[in-house]
């Protein structure tokens, strides 16, 4: 077989295919029954849901490695390297793993046609299971029910929260798009959901597999006070488990308090103190991701996230305005064709004093032109720039030391960014404009 590099293999995985997205598990589980793929690790926890699940995957990583176990994480999309996709006791698949796991799908697959991400899923598992891993947190890419992840039976399946997105697969209600996340639950094993007030057929799914189903604000939930949170729960046999004043963290509570709950159905020791450091230890690289730059002698703080539908901008707004606003707060954002525009940008409207927008890196990009319509059609001050890096480096320039800078509204958003820091950065903290 030729030998290929990583991009090499991305490349002809982007052409495998006719499709990007072909939904169903027939061609994938034949090909992982000719790798001899039985299950990735001896614990599993599956994690669908239309926003947070990023940050709920990292939370519940951290706390099982906090238990001295060996995890895996798979999660998607990546924003600067696909090696971010698999990560192995904390970190990212190397090149040559990834080729040698690419290799061998490869050989397996014959004339089954698989998509990228379907090549990437078999991948990951083939990674995990010759990791001899202890448990493994899989990331659903789309909708559950007939993602590549759910071939594997979860120990405990997740459902962040139910909103409106890729209403072209998962229908254009909360009832069907929770219908195909209830794909991931499994008979008589235990399910979590984030959201307080689920669909009803996420519920008729849960009693007719008789999956015991968890829902936050009625079998645990968190309470905020100045300074702390606490937490309430219970474990596999329905005994009550409380955490009280927890810090503040990073990441968002209510991702958390879900974490902490799908921890408690699969892991009988409860220590609190090493559960705390766990919590404070998550990070996601692109969400509630604060920045503090040098930028022509002014101390400059940027703020990332890849919100990029309603209800991700709804709560990114909300966590701004609990937030005390020294100055101006000035928006750099690029969005896809198919979010929903008006709904992205009436959340955060009342936060934002300018904006700046741009194009995304991508044939599927809104037009800046149609983003600049749109906000000026409410009142909002404008710029328009060819880029996103250009963007960035207009609202550094207007930027002073009170201000703030967020950067929202796609993984391309905040994956251009991310490599903008890191050029600013080896350039000496100097502008690289121009």
């Amino acid at each position: 077989m030729i030998q290929r590099s990583l991009q090499d293999w991305l490349d002809y995985l982007e052409r495998l295919h006719p499709t990007a997205i072909d939904m169903g598990l027939d061609r994938c589980r034949e090909v992982a029954t000719r790798l001899g793929l039985t299950r990735p690790a001896p614990q599993v926890v599956t994690v669908t849901g239309t926003n947070g699940k990023g940050s709920t995957c990292a939370f519940i990583a951290q706390m099982l490695a906090g238990q001295d176990k060996k995890v895996g994480v798979y999660s998607s999309p990546h924003l600067l390297r696909y090696n971010e996709r698999v990560r192995i006791n904390g970190a990212d698949a190397s090149d040559t793993a990834l080729c040698e796991a690419f290799e061998a799908v490869e050989r397996a697959r014959g004339s089954v046609s698989l998509t990228y991400f379907e090549m990437g899923t078999l991948a990951a598992f083939w990674l995990f299971e010759r990791g001899v891993l202890d448990a493994v947190v899989l990331e659903v890419g789309l909708g559950g029910r007939l993602d590549a992840v759910n071939l594997v039976d979860a120990d405990v399946a997740v459902v962040t929260n139910i909103g409106l997105d890729h209403a072209e697969w998962l229908g254009n209600t909360r009832e069907s798009v929770a219908l195909e996340k209830a794909g991931i639950f499994r008979c008589a094993k235990p399910a979590v959901c984030g959201d307080p007030a689920p669909p009803e057929s996420l519920l008729e799914s849960a009693a007719r597999s008789a999956v015991p189903l968890l829902v936050r604000g009625r079998d645990f939930d968190l309470v905020r006070e100045a300074g702390c949170w606490h937490w309430r729960g219970q474990d596999g046999a329905g005994n009550l488990l409380e955490l009280r004043n927890l810090p503040i963290l990073a990441l968002p509570l209510e991702n958390a308090a879900l974490a902490l709950q799908a921890f408690a159905l699969l892991e009988p020791s409860w220590q609190p103190e090493r559960l705390t450091e766990s919590l404070q230890n998550a990070r996601v690289t692109g969400r509630l991701d604060r920045r503090a730059i040098r930028w022509q002698g002014r101390d400059l703080s940027i703020l990332l996230d890849v919100g990029h539908n309603p209800h991700a901008a709804a709560y990114l707004a909300q966590q701004l305005q609990a937030q005390p606003k020294r100055g101006r707060r000035l928006a750099v954002f690029g969005l896809l064709a198919d979010k929903d525009l008006a709904g992205v940008i009436d959340a955060l409207m009342p936060v934002v004093d300018s904006w700046a927008v741009a194009p995304l890196a991508s044939s599927r990009s809104r037009p800046a032109a149609e983003l600049s319509e749109t906000l000026m059609e409410r009142g909002a001050s404008v710029s328009i720039y060819p880029g996103v890096s250009q963007a960035l480096e207009g609202q550094c320039d207007q930027a002073s030391e009170k201000d703030e800078i967020l950067l929202f509204g796609s993984f391309y958003c905040v994956a251009e960014a991310l490599d903008w820091l890191d050029r600013h950065a080896a350039n000496g903290g100097q502008s690289i404009g121009g």
